[in-house]
């Protein structure tokens, strides 16, 4: 197994994962904090979606990434974090569809790379704590995971089931 594939592979199982861990939320559960002033569920897909696009945009620009809703980004931006108004979130459903498309295309990016590649320093920001674009690529599972953290929280608050 190369890099490209590792990476590949851990995108694939942590966009799997999230998508698990809430398939039995509802759209009003998707709004629950597990402490006061933490973000909702809702509110971290919708940074989760945003986030990715805007990394492998701003190291690969001329990637072939899905738009977003207008105003999604806003929705989900840090100015808003704090709202609880269900009418600014989207469905369960429709968090789902959009990171599925964005990780898919993501996936497709990554499989145009070669190994070389993945050694390319990062642009921007994201260079101070992800040197190489293979770091780059590797935050956006690790950051689904570090998601995760929270979502299950907020599964233990509604009493659902324990997955692991």
């Amino acid at each position: 197994m190369n890099g490209i594939q590792v990476l590949k592979a851990s995108l694939e199982s942590s966009r799997k994962m999230i998508e698990w861990i809430v398939s039995d939320f509802s759209d009003s559960e998707l709004l629950v904090r597990p402490v006061p002033g933490a973000n909702h569920i809702a509110w971290q897909l919708g940074h989760l979606i945003a986030s990715e696009r805007s990394i492998i945009l701003g190291q690969l620009p001329s990637a072939n990434m899905p738009e977003l809703p207008a105003g999604f980004e806003a929705a989900h931006g840090k100015e808003t974090a704090g709202s609880d108004d269900p009418k600014a979130f989207l469905s369960r459903s429709e968090y789902i569809a959009l990171l599925g498309g964005m990780r898919e295309a993501t996936i497709a990016e990554v499989s145009k790379l070669t190994e070389a590649d993945l050694d390319r320093p990062t642009q921007g920001g994201l260079a101070s704590f992800c040197p190489t674009l293979g770091n780059a690529i590797g935050l956006l599972g690790d950051h689904i995971m570090m998601h995760l953290g929270q979502v299950t929280v907020v599964r233990r608050k509604l009493g659902k089931p324990v997955l692991f």
